[in-house]
């Protein structure tokens, strides 16, 4: 069970937005670099980014930033937002990123994510943003009719490596993983599965390593880190006694 801290990137900066809404965004850290470093420091094995900007730009827009945290840390570090194409994803593993997530174009266009899959093995992860068990996209503005275990279904037997799914409802609201939904989706894949959105406590940590969790690979901090409700040693420790 892997404990991501999130760096999202908005304008540059490290930021938190509340149930996707980019008018409701917090900013935590003005050098996201800095940011990596402290949780570097703090013990994190893995980091995970969100090109914010870039999800709904459909491209890459904080590349900036990234290439400043991937320069500052050396732990793998795994991005999403505006990865609509083979070229980006290139781009992105030649510049030091370990794991793509392909959001968005996971729903439009899913042979791509087969063809990256295939073509970078271990190195593409999707992204399922859900909002009432149904599939956002392009940074969650856009909901779709299509079901979550539906797409996840899509890319059984590809190649890829993990499903980050987040509850857009949940997350930045600190009201707690909705891992009833996330359990029940890694129930019917095989992919490894990563729970996102609303983790708010120690008190999620410990319902993560429950029996009926077993099945998800991790979760992802963010808002809980950075306004202290979530301490990282005793996260980190408790995560490694049940491992």
């Amino acid at each position: 069970m892997i404990l991501f801290p999130a760096i999202d990137l908005k304008n540059g900066e490290a930021v938190r937005l509340q149930q996707g809404d980019m008018n409701r965004a917090t900013v935590f850290n003005k050098n996201p670099a800095a940011q990596a470093r402290e949780f570097a420091a703090q013990g994190f094995e893995w980091l995970h980014l969100v090109d914010l900007d870039g999800a709904f730009a459909g491209k890459p827009v904080n590349a900036e930033a990234v290439a400043a945290i991937l320069q500052s840390v050396k732990m793998p570090v795994q991005l999403g937002g505006g990865i609509r194409d083979i070229a980006t994803v290139e781009r992105w593993l030649a510049a030091g990123i370990s794991r793509v997530i392909i959001g968005t174009a996971a729903v439009r266009d899913p042979a791509f994510v087969k063809e990256a899959a295939k073509k970078f093995p271990g190195k593409v992860a999707v992204g399922i943003d859900a909002r009432g068990g149904k599939v956002a996209v392009s940074g969650w503005a856009e909901e779709t009719q299509m079901q979550t275990a539906e797409l996840a279904k899509l890319f059984e037997g590809a190649g890829v490596s993990a499903i980050i799914y987040t509850d857009v409802e949940r997350d930045g609201m600190l009201q707690g993983l909705n891992l009833a939904s996330t359990i029940a989706l890694a129930e019917v894949v095989s992919i490894p599965v990563i729970a996102s959105g609303g983790l708010a406590s120690l008190d999620d940590i410990k319902k993560l390593i429950e029996p009926r969790a077993r099945k998800l690979a991790g979760a992802i901090a963010g808002r809980a880190l950075y306004d202290g409700r979530l301490d990282p040693k005793s996260a980190l420790e408790l995560l490694k006694k049940a491992a």
